[in-house]
């Protein structure tokens, strides 16, 4: 009589490998994670492809301004989307409009979410006095239009990338606090967290060795939609005119140029950044609305 040896068992998956697997199951946010990939590597790379550098005044000519898509500058490189007002290639103006963005949207996410993240957790594991102060002023906060708030706070200090990164860390903010505080007070009343107050740990290690690291689950989700808003605000503001100079090429100054030049059809100088901007916002969209079903089993469809 044959005996067959029983099969092996399947090495179990590390959590990073169950993790991109479950990723990938989504086809259409793998589209979106590869075009946010390439996004960045064309925005990184940008001082080494963009024929010209938009920020170098003594490169850009005036009589290469308005040019249609294909037209050959001056210094003899082709104009494959044009140039805007001020003579600017666009494709260059659009790779380091790209870097801006990037750099708004996750500077300003980095430390939103770090402020956000001491003051929710300070505010679910506090409770009393201080968790009513913190979350009257994330009330107030949230209570106002993020747009009129941005507007107010750069026209107040300025136009720069230093000022609207600090702008919208002030409206970003609360997002985070109200997510963290809610997650802490579901994790304060475990068990774990009983047994490390037991144990004598300090009230700062309780709180970010043992909550926080249960709690950032949700805070990836919100960082993502956050980022893109970021970046759809920083060009609303610039596009309003209070938020980049002239000077900077960000996506939102690209569009401003080419918007009086609208009605006279040289549509290509707004167009191209215009397009620009909405695929790098639905690119972070995607992947954010993926993180949210992979890292919350119970929204799986």
């Amino acid at each position: 009589m044959s005996t067959t040896a029983p099969a092996a068992l399947a090495p179990e998956q590390s959590p990073f490998r169950r993790f991109a697997s479950r990723f990938a199951e989504d086809r259409i946010a793998m589209i979106g994670l590869a075009l946010l990939a390439i996004i960045i590597a064309l925005a990184a790379l940008a001082p080494f492809i963009a024929p010209q550098n938009p920020y170098d005044l003594a490169r850009v000519d005036i009589m290469d301004s308005r040019q249609p898509p294909g037209a050959v500058a001056g210094e003899g490189f082709k104009m494959w989307l044009g140039s805007d007002g001020v003579g600017r290639d666009l494709v260059s103006g659009i790779l380091y409009g790209l870097r801006i963005s990037l750099i708004v949207g996750v500077l300003s996410g980095v430390i939103a979410a770090t402020i956000g993240l001491v003051m929710g957790l300070t505010a679910a594991y506090a409770g009393g006095r201080i968790e009513n102060f913190i979350m009257r002023i994330v009330d107030l906060q949230l209570s106002l239009p993020s747009v009129l708030v941005a507007l107010i706070l750069v026209a107040l200090m300025g136009k720069g990338v230093d000022k609207i990164i600090l702008a919208l860390v002030v409206v970003q903010w609360a997002y985070y606090a109200r997510t963290v505080r809610g997650s802490a007070l579901v994790e304060r009343r475990k068990e774990y967290v009983e047994a490390a107050r037991s144990l004598g740990l300090s009230h700062a290690r309780t709180m970010f060795r043992h909550i926080l690291p249960n709690c950032l689950a949700p805070v990836i989700v919100i960082a993502t939609v956050q980022t893109a808003h970021a970046i759809s605000l920083e060009a609303t503001l610039s596009f309003l005119g209070v938020g980049l100079p002239q000077t900077e090429p960000s996506l939102g100054v690209l569009i401003a140029n080419g918007f009086q030049y609208m009605l006279s059809g040289k549509y290509w100088i707004s167009f191209f950044p215009g397009l620009a901007l909405l695929v790098t916002i639905v690119a972070i969209n995607l992947v954010g609305d993926r993180l949210r079903d992979v890292l919350n089993p119970r929204l799986e469809k």
